[in-house]
């Protein structure tokens, strides 16, 4: 099992806001600006504390992964980064170009997200017009000639949306980075069966997640295919139960009235399959209090009335999340994509807490 980290290339604090957009704004989420210092810090707190990689998202409102992954590279010794990008935006052979040369400068460190896309609005100003469906199978086009780029022998590739002559790197990539994609669509899971290593799933509770990974896992085997499964969750680890709850509580006061209407606005508009899960946990109502979000035992969702993707947090003492991270391992989950507000202190407390009682947890009877 691999546990990661997250960076907040939109700016962090120890409220909650959104991760990737400039809209739907909370100014207390941004109080720490994603400066190269910052990001170092917090890069170097994960890489010290245990975790293997640290995701770095894609949109309108953050840094770009590659030029940060890039600097935060040579800052760090064995920490790998899970670049996320959208493939409409770049062609295929560029990025494999531009995977190959982090590859061969980084020693290795390099892991994939794709990420198609779910807000049409934010699509469009980047100058992407094509609607859900279209979108996933441009992405395997994608990934189809990423793929075949990197040995280095020269191909032609005519699809609907991707058209290449005489494409492949001039340099083999004998190192060839892991491919992660997350969607709960239809289009997603069958563009993952042939084409993706890792399926990523935003943190839904074990009883929607454990189907998905069945019917993915039985997709791929079609496809005679293995894939490794991850999730993605926030952490609120505290040395007591009631300390992490007043943490949520607290939280959960901290986020503005006119940024949780702007959000729901936003996921109402969305043509995500997987936002609209997510949204479907806390359905935009703040409830009484932040236990009254609590979707499942130490499962809180109230993250998500104002950050878009992944939208739940585990609450709870240190032992508890280490718990509920071992239960989700039990019904399928490989990787484990962490967070907390804030990023820098969050990657030292759930290091030092969590992740010894968690390989416990894990460890052979």
């Amino acid at each position: 099992m691999e546990v990661h980290w997250f960076l907040p290339t939109r700016g962090d604090s120890r409220d909650v806001g959104p991760a990737t957009t400039d809209r739907g704004h909370n100014a207390a989420a941004l109080r720490r600006r994603p400066t190269l210092q910052y990001l170092t810090a917090v890069a170097q707190a994960a890489e010290q504390s245990g975790f293997g990689a640290v995701l770095t998202p894609t949109g309108s409102g953050c840094e770009d992964a590659w030029v940060v992954c890039s600097a935060l590279a040579a800052v760090t010794e064995r920490l790998e980064f899970l670049v996320a990008f959208r493939p409409g935006f770049v062609l295929p052979t560029l990025a494999a170009q531009q995977a190959a040369t982090f590859q061969r400068l980084s020693g290795g460190r390099l892991r994939l997200n794709i990420v198609t896309g779910g807000d049409p609005v934010e699509q469009r100003a980047y100058g992407d017009f094509l609607d859900h469906d279209e979108r996933y199978a441009r992405t395997g086009e994608f990934l189809e000639v990423l793929r075949r780029c990197w040995p280095g022998e020269r191909f032609d590739f005519s699809g609907e949306h991707v058209q290449v002559e005489g494409a492949g790197l001039t340099q083999p990539l004998e190192e060839t980075p892991p491919i992660y994609l997350g969607g709960a669509s239809p289009a997603a899971e069958e563009v993952t069966a042939r084409w993706v290593d890792r399926y990523l799933m935003w943190g839904e509770p074990p009883a929607m997640a454990a189907p998905r990974i069945d019917r993915v896992r039985e997709k791929a085997a079609a496809q005679g295919r293995e894939l490794r499964f991850g999730i993605r969750l926030h952490v609120v680890s505290r040395d007591t139960e009631e300390e992490a709850w007043a943490e949520a509580d607290r939280m959960l006061a901290g986020m503005p009235a006119s940024a949780i209407a702007e959000t729901q606005a936003r996921y109402a508009r969305m043509d995500s399959v997987g936002q609209a899960r997510m949204t479907s946990l806390h359905g935009g109502a703040v409830g009484d209090g932040a236990r009254s979000l609590e979707i499942a035992p130490n499962l809180w969702a109230g993250i998500g009335l104002v950050r878009e993707g992944a939208a739940t947090a585990l609450v709870g003492s240190h032992e508890q999340v280490a718990e509920r991270i071992a239960e989700y391992a039990a019904i399928g989950l490989d990787e484990f994509i962490l967070s907390g507000y804030p990023h820098l202190e969050e990657a030292w407390r759930v290091g030092e807490e969590v992740l010894p009682l968690l390989a416990r947890e894990l460890a052979p009877a």
